[in-house]
């Protein structure tokens, strides 16, 4: 053992020696200054070198995090196992999932009493006998994590395909498996992104390759069932960094499609199924600032595009010869007041998804006429399910709302009428006439309308006595939508109100909302989560001794912000996963996801977004001043937000805070940005995040 690994044993023996008692000192990160220099502006950063995941050093200093947490979190452990409890006990133990139909059989997965893994399973159409096709209880054991990727079968039924990721990188091993027979053939395919699409003739297969360091899916592969993978055929390359590859199928199964993507342009490809050794052939060039999709329905192309500055974009078609964009022809207006988020073209109809007054909708539109599918709550998710079969007369949709439980529907198209196909069950029972849940609007520094949902038990009193905890994301157009959550009873049946808001960087008021909280304009974001709070706190909704704060990756950059812009409106705070060091990273590209967010955050080798992006990075406006209690949690395989941003973000506001209040960093040594695996080992996350928040509340039984 070298001198510096001995001072850090030291230091972490006599951390351990003091689990039992009162005065046990908060792990404190060496300082080693590290220079950072661009546009004439020196920056330095004394943490840098936590950025090492194979350093001995960096991983003891976080085990010795995770130490410091769990003696400041001791008393709360009886109360982490009644949450967990709580939330466990709320899962059917059997579950199953809705079927859904393809190709003459009904799919589904479910899962079996006290097992972490799903089984993924099958019916014939017309029969009772379940065929399982994989059972990932018995595939994961011996691993921390797993995760099983995406799941395809051959046109034919014959061949399943699926990816598996035992590190939590995101990089997958895709395998393909006879499900006559149950052998498995020999090839597995490394480093890929966990999907892949069969060609018509059920022995070709295209998939995308992960770049090895950036991890950007940059090559689309061809693969012949029973061949190494060493002699795949590379059938397209995504050489500009900016963008992203993706390869998909039209619902009709005619068209393969590779998708290149970046933040505002798009390219797509397509190759007809059935001749998987032809060329693609680019259905409309890339320009800067046009983004579109396409899907395929009988003779036409159906494309859903922002050209001509259609900001909340617009439906277009062409025929199947000539997909120029010169050749496309209006179906459906832009509508400066309705988001058209998704064009989905089924035989004998198209369903738009649609975003109206910041809620979701859904139209139909047939060859004589459209309408719109109503839903009867104030604020709620609508979306499509799985709906794989082209010629189906119905749809699947999912449904849920604050106080309402996700819900299956299928919607006959010709008769307007639902059909309910499963209904979320809740053991123990759940009554919705319990709670109940309101959506209002406030007015922010700006005069913008910010949406908030929000949700409680009945009986509620706004009065400021009471605690809320208060939800946000608000990066990359992703739009919170209000959903249910049996986990979130665990806080409502414990005084707690829990609000969303739907700030801008999503797109819940549509395409603007997303451009006014990006770039340049990053700071509506974090203005307007502020204002948000400072709201629900004028309203007596709860007080700045009840007010909590919570987001996650993006989302918590966000809580970083606002705890540097406002620290004393929050009682406490939980930053999940969170993106912290924007400029460093930013300026790293050889950081997975860093060149392909460019037009997100902004490229600072240009002085003009260094400077805005400094001026907002939370690692970077660390004061010396009191902050909220907070909670801070990462992945040490983290793909997306590295380990080390929150690590170091910790360290830097250990070392400044002038407050006594806890600040507690819990890294899980064996997952990555989406936790841990397994259907119940997440909520012993979850429910050490409930119980910090219940326990800086007061309300902690």
């Amino acid at each position: 053992m070298n001198q510096r690994h001995s001072i850090v044993a030291i230091c972490l023996l006599f951390l351990f020696s003091c689990q039992n008692k009162e005065d046990m000192q908060a792990p404190v990160a060496k300082i080693v200054p590290h220079e950072l220099s661009i546009h004439g502006d020196t920056r330095i950063d004394p943490y840098y070198w936590l950025n090492d995941r194979e350093d001995q050093e960096v991983l003891d200093y976080l085990h010795a995090e995770n130490a410091y947490t769990k003696h400041r979190l001791r008393h709360t452990e009886d109360l982490q196992q009644k949450l967990y409890e709580e939330m466990t006990g709320r899962l059917v133990e059997n579950e199953k999932s809705a079927p859904y139909l393809k190709n003459g059989f009904y799919y589904y997965t479910r899962y079996e009493e006290q097992k972490e893994y799903p089984i993924y399973c099958r019916q014939p159409k017309g029969s009772d006998e379940e065929d399982i096709m994989l059972n990932v209880n018995e595939m994961a054991e011996g691993y921390d994590y797993y995760q099983v990727g995406g799941t395809s079968v051959s046109p034919d039924n014959q061949i399943l395909s699926y990816a598996v990721d035992t590190v939590s990188r995101r990089q997958y091993n895709l395998m393909f498996k006879n499900l006559s027979t149950g052998e498995h053939y020999p090839e597995v395919i490394s480093n890929t992104s966990g999907s892949c699409v069969w060609a018509a003739d059920n022995k070709t297969v295209f998939y995308t390759l992960k770049d090895p360091v950036t991890l950007r899916n940059y090559r689309i592969m061809r693969h012949e069932l029973g061949q190494s993978p060493d002699e795949d055929v590379l059938v397209f390359e995504e050489t500009d960094p900016t963008f992203s590859v993706y390869i998909g199928k039209s619902r009709s199964g005619k068209y393969i499609m590779i998708s290149s993507y970046a933040t505002v342009s798009t390219e797509v490809r397509l190759l007809p199924a059935s001749n998987p050794l032809g060329e693609f052939k680019v259905f409309e060039p890339r320009r800067r600032d046009h983004e579109y999709s396409v899907d395929h329905r009988g003779e036409q192309f159906y494309i859903l595009t922002n050209k001509d500055k259609a900001t909340n974009f617009k439906v277009m078609t062409c025929g199947l010869s000539n997909t120029s964009s010169a050749a496309w022809r209006p179906l459906v207006p832009e509508n400066e007041d309705v988001l058209i988020e998704g064009v989905d073209a089924f035989e004998d109809f198209v369903v738009l998804s649609e975003r109206r007054n910041g809620l979701q909708s859904l139209r139909i539109i047939e060859s004589q006429s459209d309408h719109k599918i109503s839903f009867p709550d104030s604020a709620y998710m609508a979306f499509l399910g799985p709906n794989p079969e082209y010629a189906s007369p119905f749809i699947r949709i999912k449904y849920t709302s604050l106080v309402r439980p996700i819900t299956d529907y299928d919607y006959d198209i010709s008769g307007k009428a639902f059909t309910e196909v499963k209904v979320q069950d809740i053991p123990g029972g759940y009554d919705p006439e319990e709670y109940e849940s309101e959506r209002f609007f406030i007015t922010a520094r700006d005069g913008a309308q910010i949406p908030v949902s929000i949700v409680y038990k009945k009986g509620f009193k706004k009065d400021g006595s009471q605690p809320l905890l208060l939800y946000a994301y608000g990066s990359y157009g992703y739009s919170m939508d209000p959903y249910f959550s049996t986990d979130r009873l665990s806080l409502l049946d414990r005084d707690f109100a829990y609000a969303i808001a739907h700030i801008r960087g999503g797109q819940e008021m549509g395409r603007s909302w997303y451009e006014d909280g990006k770039l340049l304009k990053k700071k509506n974001t974090f203005t307007d989560f502020i204002d948000c709070g400072q709201y629900l706190i004028d309203e007596q909704y709860t007080s700045r001794e009840g007010l909590f704060a919570m987001g996650g990756s993006a989302g918590g950059l966000l809580m970083g912000a606002v705890i540097n812009m406002a620290p004393d409106i929050w009682k406490g705070v939980v930053a999940a996963v969170p993106f912290v060091d924007v400029v460093t990273t930013m300026l790293d590209e050889s950081i997975p996801l860093t060149t392909g967010e460019f037009d997100e955050w902004g490229n600072p080798k240009d002085s003009m977004y260094y400077h805005y992006m400094l001026s907002y990075s939370p690692y970077d406006n660390v004061e010396e001043k009191d902050y909220p209690a907070m909670l801070v949690t990462t992945g040490l395989h983290d793909s997306q937000v590295q380990y080390w941003e929150p690590a170091k973000w910790v360290a830097k506001l250990r070392q400044k805070k002038t407050d006594d209040r806890p600040l507690l960093l819990y890294t899980d040594m064996s997952a990555g940005h989406g936790g841990a695996s397994g259907r119940y080992k997440r909520y012993k996350e979850q429910a050490k995040i409930y119980a910090f928040i219940l326990d800086q509340s007061g309300y902690g039984t």
